[in-house]
């Protein structure tokens, strides 16, 4: 082969190779990869090239891979915003790890710089991705498929065959097939374009904008939320307000007056335990049955609240969290005055509800001498006690056998002195127990009905047979929650359409060839390589063989010349 032949050779090669290039070019909306020169000297030039490498995907999913890893620490390691005193608890136990852990924000984890930086940073790089791409592929909507290549034969799928019916007529047949399986198609020149598969670009840019949808929802979820937490007993009411709370935390930027105005009653708490079998004493329903009102003149309406079915109102949630037992206890002095009648809640120790707390007497109660002083009293209480078992510990979680045990003490609480002091323990700073006649600290067995009486005419603390239960709400509001959620599953739906569809191209060329007859080639295209376009491709092919079937080849039809020469077949005789 000559010189000449050989680079007219390596030109038609290169020219078929840009040819089929043109023909597969923008099958995805994704930027082209370039090998980034250094940038210029100056400010702009470093700017570029920031820019450019930011707004890759790469980094992109380097940034998503470090947000997951900067919340692992957020999992494990306790934080100020969720639980102060574990942290605490947290600082005594390791006095060496936990100013390391100061130094690297480790108990704020996100609302750290580093963590900060990387959401923010990460937020950019998406907005820099898509942007660009959604214009792209607006561009790609509005515009048509390109046109065919000059060498289908090129291309992965490729069939061809001859046919009596005329060009222009193929193409028509060709047009009308592929818009019915839903192409985008149009003639060009002397074949028919078509390409099919824009939802997975569409999946694509949606998975990303869900991304950013995700960002906002989790940054305004965590600036504006609220939760908080709230015990009642039944008959207790509680109005969504925050002095009503026990205990209350919220984001940054939460205002009080973005809390949804709503208030209810709880009627009645419902707890059912197995009875029998190795799963005795596992609870079976935990209810309660409320009446709620929504705004500050709304309709009462009833409901049932129970264990991860919370009651919604607006974007308020209340939640069924705990449960435990509140007997009622009647306090009268010496002379015989009730100064004291309540229902005690007290916080369970065990999952048989075993509970303890603390009775406290503040106003109103007078000793023998008529002087004004406090009471105070250690509860301990079972629902179920057991008298064979010897120990002070309940063996079923229902009010089967209650007890309660009670020690006494008088003096000054301590709440008068403007420190604050849990409601759940006593201060004995300045208490005296309350002797027996032995000497002894006072203390006493109660079944439902019984009267312990203090000594020297103090007077008497009773324990009532109605003994109610007590419930554990959590309040919480997240404005961003109903957001996540949509971006949430528009991120799943669209990483599906990216992953399970698949956009590819179609041409259709219909030409008259030298001896007349039609020759139709069609030839397939997709974004990578799969076994559905040649499927697809044939699927196509036998429809519209159909339609303009084929014409014999020239080599099989009989000669009708005579002077046409007839080679013998090897081993004839001549």
């Amino acid at each position: 082969m000559s010189k000449t032949e050989t680079d007219k050779s390596r030109d038609q090669a290169s020219q078929d190779q840009e040819d089929l290039g043109a023909a597969g070019s923008q099958l995805s909306t994704a930027p082209a990869e370039e090998l980034s020169a250094p940038p210029g000297l100056g400010v702009i030039g470093w700017a570029r090239w920031f820019w450019r490498q930011l707004t890759s995907m790469r980094v992109a999913l380097l940034l998503l891979l470090l947000l997951s890893l900067g919340a692992i620490p957020g999992s494990l390691i306790p934080q100020t915003g969720a639980d102060l005193n574990k942290v605490d608890d947290f600082r005594k136990a390791h006095r060496t790890l936990a100013p390391i852990y100061d130094k690297l924000g480790l108990f704020h984890v996100y609302s750290s710089v580093w963590f900060s930086a990387i959401y923010i940073l990460l937020f950019v790089s998406l907005i820099g991705c898509i942007v660009p791409r959604t214009w792209q592929f607006v561009g790609q909507l509005r515009g048509r498929p390109p046109g065919a290549p000059k060498r289908l034969t090129r291309l992965p799928a490729y069939t061809t065959w001859r046919t009596t019916a005329e060009p222009e007529q193929v193409r028509e047949a060709a047009l009308a097939l592929l818009k019915k399986r839903r192409f985008r198609a149009h003639v060009a020149g002397d074949a028919v374009a078509a390409e099919k598969g824009y939802l997975r670009e569409l999946g694509n840019l949606v998975f990303h904008i869900a991304l950013i949808v995700l960002l906002i929802a989790f940054a305004s979820g965590q600036l504006y939320k609220s939760d908080g937490t709230k015990l009642m007993v039944e008959g207790d009411g509680f109005s969504n307000a925050l002095p009503m709370y026990d205990d209350f935390k919220s984001g940054s930027l939460f205002q009080n007056d973005d809390l949804v105005p709503f208030s209810f009653d709880l009627k009645k708490f419902t707890g059912t335990y197995e009875v029998t079998g190795p799963n005795r004493g596992t609870p079976r329903t935990y209810e309660a049955r409320i009446d709620y009102s929504e705004g500050a003149f709304g309709k009462q309406k009833s409901t049932t609240i129970k264990v991860n079915q919370p009651l919604h109102i607006g974007d308020a949630k209340v939640y069924l969290v705990s449960h435990g037992y509140a007997p009622v206890i009647t306090v009268r002095d010496g002379k015989g005055n009730v100064v004291y009648r309540d229902a005690v809640p007290l916080l369970p120790l065990d999952g048989n509800v075993t509970s303890n707390g603390v009775i406290k007497v503040m106003d109103g109660y007078k000793n023998a001498q008529g002087r004004p002083e406090q009471l105070g009293f250690q509860a301990f209480f079972v629902p179920t006690f057991d008298p064979k078992s010897g120990t002070m510990l309940s063996q079923f979680p229902a009010l089967v056998n209650p007890l309660l045990a009670l020690n006494a003490y008088h003096g000054d609480l301590g709440v008068d002195s403007g420190i604050p002091q849990s409601v759940y323990q006593l201060d004995k700073t300045h208490m005296k127990a309350f002797k027996d006649s032995k000497g002894q600290l006072l203390k006493k067995l109660l079944q439902p009905g019984d009267t312990l009486t203090l000594p020297n005419g103090a007077g008497s603390v009773t324990f009532e047979k109605d003994i109610k239960e007590w419930a554990g709400f959590e309040i919480v509001q997240e404005p961003g929650s109903g957001w996540a959620l949509g971006g949430a599953l528009a991120a799943i739906f669209g990483l599906a359409a990216s992953l399970f569809i698949q956009r590819r191209r179609v041409w259709v060329r219909a030409v008259r060839g030298a001896d007349g007859v039609t020759v139709v080639e069609m030839a397939g295209l997709g974004r990578s390589e799969s076994a559905k376009v040649p499927e697809e491709l044939g699927d196509l092919a036998g429809i519209l063989y159909d339609q303009a079937p084929g014409a014999p080849d020239p080599d099989d039809e009989p000669s009708e010349s005579p002077d046409t020469p007839v080679v013998p077949a090897e081993g004839a005789e001549k």
